[in-house]
């Protein structure tokens, strides 16, 4: 039998089904390479290997007793560190948050729970969901598994990373602005935006609430959408959820025929803006659809250009709305100002958000209050929303004469720490083909499109409209089983080792 940390969520659960492996061997072999790596990649900010175990043997004893169970029962996951877990710490990568244990769980997690997954821990990210390299983070940077020396991508690096070094089979996500998307470009995994309001976002601690979304984070195509049925489904807890049934996403990826497609290539997100070598790996991917059976259309999307300047108006308004709740009265760290014998209030509020809020999630809170304040409502929000619908619009137009529509994720591979960190705007155009599918609420995927000149993952990005995720999962499959047979494997397995610091 294979080291289980090197199988697939689809291969594990094969094996647990046919009894070649038991939940509780998965989880400590996984468990064991955490011990292992992590303080190299410091992909997780907590683990609950008691927890797990406890849930691994837990699923063992019922498959022992014959009880019909989820067909991933067993399968470990790791959780990012937004969703709310009963009994685990939940911090949002801030310091605001540090120490507290939830009541409850989001649920998404609770889906997860009744599923039979094992929870492996809490993964690292941007405070708050706010970054693009999981260099924000109030506990520590993560690092990519290709080169320890680059950025994972973000705010979900830490989800990417645990998928990527061999340290979860899948884990959990949310995209805000391509907080999916992004990370699984630059660690050549397999990451996806559901559509708008697909999976519920009850008990993910908000950044931007029209923006947010739950998705799936794993090494394979077929892997997400296993992933993406457990989690997806209406919730009357989130008034923003879906009533509608889940598109087959599994029957798609397995399906992965793209004959008569139409995919429509995006103008405005290839050529100028993205380095030559990401686009060398995603005119090979398009070439590899034609040769499947797609037919190719350019589309044109002339909006998109302020599709960036409007996303950083909506997201930090927003997010400065949600965020006003830590006020060191009703949520989140409290501490009092110094050298001030009988503080008021306001001075306490003052001193808590000074010392728990870091300097980007700052930032964002001054331009979204700006951006709302009396006298420029009308001229910044109002107007942003306003592109948000001429986006919405172009999208609708290309659907006409597209399926799919298709563009390199990211413009660059990962790039090193610190290099963007005190350029706020270079760091914040890494998520320029991102951004449309969260302003329009269409669903999106990122698989790995291959290798540049630096031996870093370029990815590919596929987006559908709103409801029809299957068909990501369709072009997504089709373009990965060609890829995989050009490449003699998956590419996370042309990764390099990464040395064990101890345990495994």
């Amino acid at each position: 039998m294979s080291d289980p940390t090197r199988m697939t969520a689809a291969a594990l659960a094969d094996a647990l089904a046919s009894g070649d492996l038991s939940s509780e061997q998965v989880t400590r072999a996984h468990l064991d390479r955490i011990e292992g790596v992590d303080e190299t990649i410091g992909a997780y900010l907590h683990v609950s290997g008691d927890s797990a175990l406890a849930e691994a043997r837990a699923v063992d004893e019922r498959r022992a007793k014959g009880e019909d169970l989820h067909r991933l029962a067993g399968v470990p996951i790791a959780v990012k560190d937004v969703m709310t877990t009963t009994g685990i710490p939940t911090t949002a990568g801030s310091r605001m948050l540090e120490g507290w244990v939830p009541p409850y769980d989001a649920t998404v997690v609770g889906k997860l729970k009744a599923a039979g997954l094992p929870i492996l821990g809490k993964t690292n990210m941007d405070e708050f969901a706010m970054g693009s390299s999981t260099e924000r983070s109030a506990f520590g940077l993560t690092r990519n598994p290709w080169d320890l020396d680059r950025i994972p991508g973000g705010s979900g690096g830490g989800s990417s990373a645990v998928v990527a070094s061999w340290q979860a089979p899948f884990a959990t996500g949310t995209d805000t602005g391509g907080s999916i998307r992004q990370p699984a470009a630059l660690t050549g995994s397999v990451g996806v935006k559901p559509t708008y309001g697909a999976m519920s976002r009850y008990g993910l601690i908000a950044m931007a609430s029209s923006l947010d979304q739950a998705g799936p984070c794993a090494r394979t195509v077929l892997d997400t959408a296993l992933l993406h049925e457990v989690m997806a489904g209406h919730d009357p807890l989130d008034s923003t959820s879906i009533d509608a049934p889940v598109p087959d996403v599994v029957g798609a990826a397995r399906r992965a025929d793209v004959a008569g497609m139409k995919v429509g290539i995006v103008k405005e997100l290839t050529g100028e803006g993205f380095a030559p070598q990401v686009q060398a790996r995603f005119d090979e991917a398009v070439q590899h659809l034609v040769d499947a059976g797609a037919e190719v259309v350019e589309v044109s999307c002339p909006n998109f250009v302020y599709a960036l300047g409007a996303y950083y108006l909506i997201m930090p308004s927003e997010a400065s709305s949600n965020l006003a709740r830590f006020d060191a009265m009703r949520y989140g760290l409290r501490v009092a100002p110094e050298g001030v014998d009988a503080p008021s209030a306001e001075q306490v509020m003052a001193a808590s958000r000074d010392a728990g809020f870091g300097d980007e999630v700052k930032r964002r809170i001054i331009l979204g209050t700006y951006a709302l304040s009396s006298g420029y409502y009308d001229a910044y929000y109002g107007s942003a929303q306003k592109v948000r619908r001429l986006i919405a619009d172009d999208f609708a137009t290309a659907f006409e004469v597209a399926d799919v529509l298709v563009s390199p994720t990211a413009p660059t591979t990962a790039f090193r720490f610190g290099e963007k960190t005190d350029d706020p705007m270079a760091m914040y155009r890494g998520d320029i083909a991102t951004i449309p599918a969260n302003l329009a609420g269409i669903p999106g995927m990122s698989l790995p499109s291959g290798l540049a000149e630096d031996g870093l993952p370029a990815g590919f990005q596929v987006l559908a409209p709103a409801m029809a995720d299957d068909r990501l999962y369709t072009v997504g499959a089709a373009l990965e089983q060609r890829l995989v047979s050009a490449w003699g494997g998956h590419l996370l397995e042309q990764a390099p080792e990464l040395a064990t610091t101890k345990g495994a």
